[in-house]
């Protein structure tokens, strides 16, 4: 059952800059969304558009560690992701490296910050800075938001039926 959040992602893509800021807030403690994202097992349940299976191949998330994942869709596709994470501070925050393999060699920076908020909800922003505003705007242009967005309904939902712990 897919169930709508009172929560909004909003993703930022100003003109002629070269990074991307996504916002989102989540009925839940900074620790556990900070595990939901950090957490290999986690994270296959809810990165991503839905109708697309995650595998992870490797996910060391600690500071040096390597990740790699692939979605397959419906009908077999396959897209693959990786990089390496330069610093995890858990809860508070994780800075990594992001290419997708389809496009190897466009390769963004990417920050995330978990804030506590009140009543145990936690705001996540990240900021991906790319290498240049037409690698950004390729970002943009990839369909990217379907599937940030429907990854964080997914994670909401996971929070709701208290399968994050």
């Amino acid at each position: 059952m897919i169930m709508k959040s009172k929560n909004e992602t909003k993703i930022v893509g100003e003109s002629g800059k070269q990074e991307i800021i996504i916002t989102r807030e989540f009925e839940a403690p900074r620790e556990l969304v900070f595990k939901a994202y950090t957490d290999p097992e986690l994270l296959k349940l809810w990165l991503g558009p839905r109708g697309y299976e995650m595998h992870v191949d490797k996910f060391d998330a600690r500071s040096g560690g390597e990740y790699r994942y692939i979605h397959t869709g419906k009908n077999g596709e396959e897209y693959a992701f990786r990089g390496v994470f330069h610093d995890i501070t858990a809860p508070e925050s994780a800075v990594q490296t992001f290419e997708f393999e389809g496009a190897k060699g466009h390769v963004s920076l990417d920050s995330a910050k978990f804030e506590t908020l009140p009543d145990n909800r936690t705001r996540v922003t990240s900021i991906s800075v790319f290498q240049s505003v037409a690698d950004r705007d390729m970002m943009l242009r990839s369909n990217m938001e379907t599937g940030v967005k429907e990854g964080h309904e997914r994670l909401d939902e996971l929070f709701e039926q208290g399968l994050v712990k």
